[in-house]
């Protein structure tokens, strides 16, 4: 029997009609200004849709990324507009996007695809994993002060435009992401998605500024790009400085773009998402100025066990035999002997005696080093088979700092 819902990759000229049907399924008004953005980021040839006869019912896109793990940058599958039109649910058409999208995933070479979920629990089925969590950070700056001790240093902060923001935005992005896991490369045309300001994408606030910091010797080494959003007395909601990204390769960077957001008059109130072991609570002197929530950010689904295993370092030595459970992609199930010495790491399959067991939703979301698998294991999702293997393998998959993925804005950073 022929497939009702036929999938292939999208043509040029059905791009407008794909991204309508995408916002229908989202509830949002799809401008025309938001549409030509989208339209200079996707890849074509990797952007699937569905049909029901000449209609366009449901889809998927990948954008071909370098993501930052544990000791490497490499290639990623970046999942993004996953959509279903209502009139279509349950039908078995996200099961065939998710399924063409690993099979092209595979096809590239790629041994790992990454999204972020706007619905966690539709996920998890497909084999993907919570790999790395975000902050969500308020607060009334008006309480907010910087400890004594924190260095800003000798540098300065300046007000860019765009133009003259962008070269020095990049060079910063390009030496942050590379050293920190769970960032990815922006190549141009996500740099141009990114600072497309147009009122339609502004979400009612303001147009962005830029704030560049800079050494004495002229080398930039910190940015902050923000906006500012009007108070909402139907809400009780200050004045608010909306931070959208906040980048340093210094700690002194760092502080200086803290003291200079905290400190901008006439709008009291704060807002960033950023990594959930953001030093900035502990450089106030009053931490409780700011209100946290802790949400999901990047899922991590391993397409090939084998390979994405060995292409990430670890943090101790180690020889374990994990028993991988993969029902979606089959293709993973069986077991794996990880051998790990520094930057020397090999993964093969054995048949050997298993040490632990789990699925490959599980590996996905200790792949970054953040969920840990002694925290899955004690939610019952990994098994310890030989006494000892689980501590050992849930600090050598562990990394220093909390995996985070600046999103910016859905679109084109996935």
């Amino acid at each position: 029997m022929s497939d009702p819902y036929p999938l292939r990759p999208l043509h040029e000229h059905e791009i407008t009609d794909w991204a309508r049907m995408t916002c229908d399924t989202y509830g949002t008004d799809w401008r025309e200004g938001g549409l030509r953005g989208v339209q200079g980021s996707i890849e074509p040839e990797r952007t699937v849709a569905a049909f029901d006869g000449d209609r366009i019912i449901g889809g998927g896109a990948i954008y071909s990324r370098d993501l930052t793990v544990p000791g490497a940058v490499r290639p990623v599958a970046g999942v993004t507009l996953i959509a279903v039109s209502p009139t279509h649910r349950r039908r078995g058409v996200l099961t065939s996007i998710i399924r063409r999208q690993f099979e092209d995933v595979r096809a590239h070479g790629e041994s790992v695809a990454a999204l972020n979920a706007s619905e966690g629990g539709i996920y998890g089925r497909f084999g993907y994993g919570m790999a790395s969590r975000l902050a969500r950070v308020s607060g009334d700056k008006r309480m907010m002060r910087l400890h004594p001790g924190v260095d800003t240093g000798q540098g300065r902060v300046q007000l860019l435009d765009s133009a003259q923001a962008r070269p020095l935005l990049e060079k910063v992005h390009d030496t942050v992401r590379s050293g920190s896991v769970g960032w990815v490369d922006r190549p141009e045309r996500f740099w141009d998605a990114l600072l497309r300001d147009d009122p339609p994408v502004r979400g009612g606030m303001t147009a962005m500024r830029f704030a560049v910091h800079t050494e004495p010797g002229g080398e930039a080494t910190g940015y902050a790009i923000y906006r500012f959003r009007g108070a909402d007395d139907s809400r009780g909601t200050p004045a608010t400085v909306h931070v959208v990204e906040l980048a340093a390769t210094r700690p002194r960077a760092h502080a200086a773009l803290w003291d200079l957001l905290i400190s901008i008059d006439a709008h009291p109130g704060l807002y960033y998402e950023g990594p959930v072991d953001d030093p900035l609570p502990r450089m106030l002197t009053d931490a409780g100025a700011l209100s946290t929530g802790v949400f999901d950010n990047l899922w991590v689904r391993l397409v090939d066990v084998e390979r994405a295993l060995a292409e990430r370092h670890y943090s101790l030595p180690l020889d374990v035999v994990l028993e991988v459970d993969d029902a979606f992609c089959p293709w993973n199930t069986g077991r794996y002997r990880l051998r790990a010495d520094g930057e020397d790491v090999r993964c093969e399959r054995t048949g050997a005696t298993a040490d632990l067991r789990l699925s490959a939703a599980e590996l996905g979301a200790a792949y970054l080093g953040g969920t840990t698998l002694a925290s899955l294991a004690q939610a019952g999702r990994v098994t310890e088979l030989t006494p000892g293997s689980l501590s050992r393998c849930s600090t050598a998959f562990r990394g220093e700092r909390e995996p985070f993925h600046p999103s910016g804005r859905a679109f084109p950073a996935y």
